[in-house]
């Protein structure tokens, strides 16, 4: 019996030696198979080059990281280095997770938490167990000899390992059906992927940091190519769920595109993922968590020391920080609740505002229903920072049209939206020289975002609002101006648009073109509102022309569409939606809530609107678009057959001279793309 006891502990010994030859998990069969592919613990050792003392593993924001010290058991932190301490023994020693399996439970945990000196069991119960199952199995061994039935007790322990088999079956079946559940839900509407899209254009995405009210907006960091993470291994036939580190060879938007390590200029397994994703983590987070790190079954053969292997790649690279999935979380807790009572713009008249309540919330994006819908069906999308929306009692403050409602009294349950919810608008100086009712300027016409208007000052109200109206289109009761803050990015002075070489859409019926602001003030007897109240400022957005995003269709705001920035004025940026004509394009501030980075659909669980196809491009022009397209015409002054005219001539006048700006600015100043009035 000594002698049988020490030749099991032997072949167990070997094995657990083949399970961590690679400083990790290995789980192939085929490793026994080919013994060159592995060796022993010791020949690993003796494989690694001495490290110097100041040399990092994982550098992120100024801290060092490394793995797991051995003494902490499972489940245990990173030990946090700040100077130049010598941790070249600790690196040497238990640098990288190596993980064993429970002999009597099967669960993979790191080698060095084990029980028992050969650390064979998870726990002392396990041990006792298999102590107490050895010595049943030599007496039902004995019992068989001797010709006695085995008992109950026996028979049990016979059918655990099928147990155990079926168990693992089963845990297998179930890690599939999960993995095609999470493959099923990450395809977007219609099978349309931004990593395709993306790479087969090649494309550019604009950065997360560009969008300021998006989730990890404000916190993005230094996340960038080269990062690296640990994501689930799927080029692996083990039965459970097995992790690989892998680093970001692109980066678009919230989506990155990963490499395994160990593939080098191989890019047959590259794949994309959300890196806010659940199932992406900070290297050593296997190592907290008892995780399994496997290598790729494509590339098991290619290197003999694994361990060697990362340390060398890993050496001075950045990974997430420990807390980049709580930042995650954090940054998609939105402050509006279902149920809350708001003041919104009346979307059949833009003059009013209405009160509705918050029916859902995604993403930040509210779905209000106004409060005179029984069924529920009248509703308005907007983002919870958008300037249509207000608290309760705002219209009445600033003295704006507002629609009361035919309900008596709250329902229950309903509540106000706090007033420190909504965004905050810049204070103004209205005491001194400031917007008069009949002054002219440029806007952007609210109901087609496409053109931006020849337009006057129809009412000032409080707090810095004004009331707008675009020229040639009013209606005689007034019900379709609409409210601008003075510091909105959406009105321009006299002159923006020729200056910028944007196209000035002139007043409806207006037969005197090409259009002339000194003509046209002149005959109308009117002046421009003076250049000093519009907002001059230019924040560093950090767009170019050409990157993709996600957008808001603002004529159908329930809709958030693959999108392309076209042009780029200063902050106003030019949105094309792709697969769509030019004429549905949209004017948008860089800053507005209605922009959102690449995978942004994904991450919130908003459906994406894919690009239209081009074969039914012209169908789906005349179809789903018609309804926008003769909401948005129906305020459209006339187009013009051509493209902007270069202006042919500076206009000369006493009173007004132009400055000498440049199209598609993209610098961060404010330059000098107004005009200017002189004395």
């Amino acid at each position: 019996m000594e002698n049988t006891k020490e030749v099991i502990e032997r072949s167990s010994r070997v094995e657990r030696k083949r399970r961590d030859s690679f400083g990790m998990f290995d789980g192939y069969d085929s490793c026994s198979e080919d013994t060159s592919s592995s060796s022993s613990s010791d020949e690993s050792e003796e494989e690694v080059a001495p490290l110097p003392s100041s040399l990092p593993i994982i550098k992120n924001n100024g801290q060092i990281y490394t793995y797991p010290d051995g003494k902490s058991g499972m489940g245990r932190k990173y030990s946090i280095f700040r100077g130049n301490q010598d941790w070249q023994a600790q690196i040497q020693s238990s640098c990288f997770l190596e993980n064993a399996t429970c002999e009597m439970c099967g669960m993979v945990g790191v080698r060095d938490a084990f029980y028992s000196k050969t650390k064979r069991f998870c726990s002392v119960s396990c041990s006792r167990s298999y102590s107490s199952n050895s010595k049943k199995a030599s007496i039902l061994a004995r019992l068989q000899v001797a010709g006695k039935p085995p008992t109950k007790k026996a028979k049990v322990l016979q059918k655990q390992p099928l147990v155990a088999k079926l168990a693992a079956y089963a845990q297998y079946q179930a890690t599939l059906q999960n993995q095609a559940k999470t493959k099923a839900a990450a395809v977007p509407v219609e099978g349309f992927s931004w990593g395709s899209y993306i790479n087969s254009n090649s494309f550019t995405a604009a950065p997360v940091t560009c969008f300021k009210h998006a989730p990890m907006g404000t916190c993005w960091g230094d996340i960038a190519e080269g990062v690296r993470v640990e994501v689930p291994n799927t080029d692996c036939s083990l039965p459970t769920k097995v992790f690989w580190i892998a680093g970001i060879v692109k980066l678009a938007g919230y989506n990155a595109l990963l490499r395994y390590e160990g593939f080098e200029n191989d890019s047959s397994l590259d794949f994309w993922c959300n890196i806010c994703g659940s199932d992406i983590h900070p290297v050593g987070w296997c190592a907290t968590s008892g995780k399994p790190l496997v290598p790729p079954q494509t590339v098991q053969h290619k290197y003999t020391n694994w361990k060697a292997f990362l340390v060398k790649r890993l050496t001075g690279a950045k990974t997430l920080p420990p807390d980049f999935s709580q930042k995650v979380s954090e940054s998609m807790q939105y402050p509006f609740k279902t149920s809350m009572r708001v003041e919104v713009v009346d979307k059949t008249h833009l003059c009013r505002t209405r009160v509705a309540v918050v029916e859902s919330v995604i993403g930040g994006r509210l779905r209000l229903v106004y409060e005179e819908s029984e069924d529920k069906t009248d509703d308005f999308w907007c983002h919870m920072y958008s300037p249509l929306i207000h608290h309760i009692g705002w219209s009445r403050s600033i003295g704006h049209r507002f629609k009361r409602s035919d309900i008596a009294k709250k329902q229950d349950g309903h509540f106000d939206a706090p007033p420190h919810l909504f965004m905050k608008v810049k204070e103004v100086d209205a005491a001194g020289e400031w917007f008069k009712e009949g002054m002219k300027l440029e806007a952007i016409d609210p109901l087609n975002l496409s053109a931006i208007c020849v337009a006057t000052v129809r009412k000032v109200l409080a707090d810095g609002y004004l009331m707008i109206g675009i020229d040639g289109s009013e209606a005689a009761d007034g019900s379709d101006w609409f409210c601008y803050h003075a510091t909105s990015p959406s009105i321009f002075p006299v002159g923006f648009c020729e200056i910028n070489m944007i196209e000035l859409t002139p007043p409806r019926g207006y037969a005197k073109l090409p259009f002339k602001w000194f003509d046209y003030l002149r005959e109308t007897d009117s002046i421009a509102a003076p250049v000093k109240l519009f907002n001059k400022e230019v924040p560093n957005h950090g767009f170019h022309v050409g990157m993709k995003l996600e957008a808001v269709d603002l004529m159908e705001p329930r809709l958030v569409c693959v999108a392309t920035v076209t042009r780029i004025i200063h902050r106003l940026l030019r949105i094309h939606f792709d697969g769509w004509e030019d004429e549905y394009d949209q004017w948008v501030d860089c800053e507005s809530p209605d922009l959102y980075p690449v995978g942004w659909c994904q991450l919130t669980g908003y459906q994406l609107q894919p690009p239209a196809p081009q074969s039914s491009r012209d169908s789906q022009s005349s179809s789903s678009k018609q309804k926008k397209k003769a909401k948005s015409q129906q305020y459209k002054g006339q187009k013009k057959m051509t493209s902007l005219q270069l202006k042919e001539e500076l206009l000369d006048g006493e009173e007004y001279s132009f400055l000498q700006g440049t199209s598609d600015q993209e610098s961060n100043g404010s330059a000098s793309y107004y005009i200017k009035q002189e004395p």
